[in-house]
């Protein structure tokens, strides 16, 4: 008869994420892992395979929560500009956390890119979504004259996503808000 399963896998993939995000995927040990979350190796192995599986786990955690909450929040804005502007400010806020640990995202990109196929996939999923909800935002906007018509939402969309990778690597280096902050506007400038 297979033994229970006696602990939150939900909790121990949240807790991954956050060891993951701070300290990178080749930076932590299954020893990390497995004393961080409070479990034993074998009860890991039974639950997410390895090492890899549970790093998945987590970069689908951090897309469904993190990345859909920077997504939910376009929404909310009462203009298209005050909305990217007040979701790309939170992403800031977020990457320079704790001495500047970035975006899982883009540090997964950065640090698994070009061999890790499913890293490719997971991140690339994560982009397109930010990138269709962004230029659906801007599509919008263009038609009540909140923003000129002179580019394409989707190209601006790209843009801005671009630009937001580039700024949560540069949230590393120098993790100041009061430094990256203003370079929002600078973006901001594209939709005039």
């Amino acid at each position: 008869m297979a033994r229970t399963r006696e602990f939150d896998t939900e909790a121990a993939v949240s807790r991954a994420m956050e060891l993951f995000w701070t300290r990178g995927y080749e930076a932590t040990s299954v020893r990390d892992l497995t004393g961080h979350l409070g479990i034993g190796q074998g009860s890991l192995y039974a639950a997410f395979g390895d090492k890899d599986g549970l790093y998945r786990a987590a970069l689908e955690h951090y897309r469904t929560t993190l990345a859909a909450a920077a997504l939910r929040s376009l929404e909310e804005g009462a203009d298209a500009r005050s909305a990217i502007r007040a979701m790309l400010v939170e992403r800031i806020r977020i990457a320079v956390a704790d001495d500047g640990r970035g975006c899982l995202a883009v540090n997964a990109a950065c640090e698994r890119l070009p061999e890790d196929a499913a890293t490719r996939r997971t991140v690339r999923d994560m982009q397109d979504a930010g990138r269709e909800a962004l230029a659906e935002v801007l599509r919008v906007a263009a038609e009540r004259g909140e923003i000129a018509e002179r580019h394409d939402p989707y190209t601006l969309a790209a843009f801005l996503v671009t630009f937001l990778n580039g700024l949560l690597v540069s949230a590393k280096i120098t993790p100041d808000v009061h430094a990256l902050e203003p370079l929002v506007e600078v973006a901001l400038a594209a939709l005039d």
